[in-house]
């Protein structure tokens, strides 16, 4: 399983009845089930994604994060997984909202677009950066929206209102890391649980 996602399934903690975001081919939701005893649902957009949560015996459904959301009820799940899929979808202050009238609480990971290395990539050869945490070119990327760690703490918390209960820094190969200084410019990425 990716590091990130071991991040994440710690986050999400045991038991839980998990609603995972862009699950892609269900890799969380596989390990949460086995490892932590929780119910998960996912959600993909990509019909090939589908097929291949489906191949692992995970549930999932066919939606737009983006748009159809209003298909599940209030507070319908423990927690809401949204693992590097925020900064592709086009509401992402709508989105967290959404997923806090899901479930009280919500793990939201992200790439720093603020990382140390992206700067000086940027600088030093004018081209927008690819590295472990962002691995396609700018023209292949499915992300649209590039924030850094400190753009999405103050949408969480400012914009939308909600609390930042817990904060994972992220190395390049998204595993935990500790930073001595400024986390915005030294991090990679991280994973937050947020909760309403």
């Amino acid at each position: 399983m990716r590091p990130d996602l071991k991040v994440v399934a710690d986050l999400v903690g045991r038991d839980k009845r998990v609603l995972d975001l862009g699950c892609a081919d269900g890799e969380l939701l596989v390990n949460l089930h086995h490892q932590r005893g929780c119910d998960g649902l996912g959600v993909d957009v990509d019909p090939d994604q589908v097929v291949r949560a489906i191949a692992r015996g995970v549930s999932i459904i066919e939606l737009d994060i983006d748009d159809q959301l209003d298909e599940f009820s209030d507070q319908s799940f423990d927690v809401v997984v949204l693992s590097q899929t925020l900064q592709a979808t086009r509401h992402p202050a709508s989105l967290l909202r959404q997923m806090m009238r899901i479930a009280g609480a919500g793990v939201v990971s992200v790439p720093n677009f603020a990382w140390w290395r992206h700067r000086f990539g940027l600088l030093t050869t004018g081209r927008m950066p690819v590295s472990p945490a962002l691995p396609l070119t700018w023209f292949d990327t499915p992300n649209i929206h590039l924030s850094s760690l400190t753009d999405l703490e103050a949408l969480i918390t400012t914009e939308c209102g909600f609390t930042v209960d817990q904060r994972v820094l992220l190395d390049s190969a998204g595993s935990p890391t500790r930073v001595r200084g400024p986390y915005n410019l030294l991090a990679a990425g991280a994973a937050y649980l947020i909760k309403a």
